[in-house]
């Protein structure tokens, strides 16, 4: 059975978990007749996970799940869909309010709540994502980007195989949001790391709207839409937005644009110097040994991961570019190049106090010098693949 109105949904995520139940309880505030509905992570080791469940009139229940399979991101897409289900078709709220676990990925969480399935239905017949927030603790950005502990080092893992850095998933979260929350207080603060936080997050996700928390304004802007489609095209490699060069409050993003290829070896020795030049560095690269992948490069506090993402469209032929999305071809066509194609470097670094200058003098003396580029792809193709630790080999010809 399906719902005459889809159940608004607000999912609320964040890593700092007093900016994020903040966000929570002004959303509840807000509108009456909202429940809210959490799923704590803290004992999955002990092979359970509490889902709690509360409303605007303070009524609440707990339930704990037993672990199965020792997955409890598993029990919480099992439990969560047919929850909100339940919910929707009893039709005594107007609005659900999701928490995110700290360490989340919301991306996964949100693409679960808009295409998972509840009762045999698709979940979209009872429920309707209208926002995705993130709140930040602005203070704690720089120095938490800067680090490479792990989320397990923090107790925020989502499983015992969670192996992703706290940098790198404070980054995915801030950016994959449509609204950024943040203390009042600390948007306006003069102090200048205050500042710097404000500026790293602007720079970090400069497309996002950015609300003041206690002052409002989160309530609306929080329902306002969410495209999930759209918001996975936002940040996915191949065609993801990169934040713009700018500079401002001692924070800085360059932005590195170059067409011909890199030299396999010399970048690779200079990854212990670049990966931990700045805050937060993404993008996309190619190189000359392997002239027909797409790489991603996706960095935070140090910690580097490389991507193969497939290949780029000047290395398919014409008749299999029906196979891509259009945002993906009609990418492709703005960056195209007469020698190159799309095949393009272009990645963004960002931090405080950034030595743009280095890391432009770093990067550019690893692209082919004019001898090596003369041997053309063929050439290339023989160079030594120090990528092969971190990619998989390189095809025999």
């Amino acid at each position: 059975m399906s719902v005459l109105s889809p159940l608004p949904v607000v999912v609320v995520t964040g890593m700092h978990r007093v900016q994020r139940r903040r966000a929570v309880r002004e959303l509840v505030a807000a509108a009456p007749g909202t429940i809210v509905l959490e799923h704590d992570l803290s004992r999955a080791g002990h092979g359970e996970v509490l889902r709690r469940v509360w409303d605007d009139r303070g009524l609440s229940r707990e339930r704990r799940l037993r672990l199965t399979n020792d997955c409890p991101c598993c029990a919480l897409r099992a439990d969560l869909l047919p929850e909100l289900a339940r919910i929707a078709k009893a039709g005594r709220h107007r609005l659900a309010v999701v928490e995110l676990w700290g360490g989340s990925d919301a991306q996964t969480m949100v693409e679960t709540l808009a295409f998972g399935r509840a009762d045999g239905c698709p979940i979209r017949e009872f429920t309707e994502i209208v926002g995705v927030v993130t709140a930040v603790d602005t203070l704690r950005l720089i120095p938490e980007l800067s680090l490479t502990d792990l989320l397990s080092d923090h107790g925020l893992h989502t499983c015992p195989e969670d192996e992703r850095t706290l940098a790198e998933a404070l980054a995915h979260q801030i950016e994959y949001a449509g609204v950024l929350a943040v203390d009042a207080e600390q948007a306006a603060d003069d102090a200048s790391d205050a500042r710097a936080g404000m500026a790293l997050l602007r720079q970090l996700h400069p497309s996002a709207r950015l609300v003041a928390l206690g002052t409002g304004g989160l309530p609306g802007t929080a329902q306002t839409g969410f495209d999930v489609l759209a918001a996975a095209d936002r940040v996915s490699p191949p065609i993801a937005l990169l934040p713009h060069p700018c500079e401002y409050d001692s924070v800085a993003t360059l932005v590195w644009r170059r067409r011909r290829p890199l030299h396999p070896a010399r970048l690779f020795e200079a990854l212990e110097l670049l990966a931990p030049a700045a805050q937060r560095s993404q993008g996309r690269f190619w190189l000359a040994n392997r002239p027909g992948v797409l790489l991603a490069w996706d960095a935070a506090g140090g910690s580097l991961a490389v991507e193969d993402c497939g290949p780029w469209l000047a290395c398919v032929p014409d008749e299999e570019w029906a196979h891509y999305s259009p945002e993906r071809r009609v990418a492709a066509a703005a960056e195209w190049d007469a020698r190159y194609g799309d095949r393009v470097q272009l990645l963004a670094f960002t931090a405080r106090d950034l030595d743009a200058d280095g890391i432009t003098e770093l990067l550019d003396s690893c692209l082919l010098t004019d001898d090596e580029l003369a041997a053309g792809e063929e050439g290339w193709k023989t160079l030594p693949d120090a990528f092969g630790e971190l990619l998989d080999p390189v095809p025999s010809s």
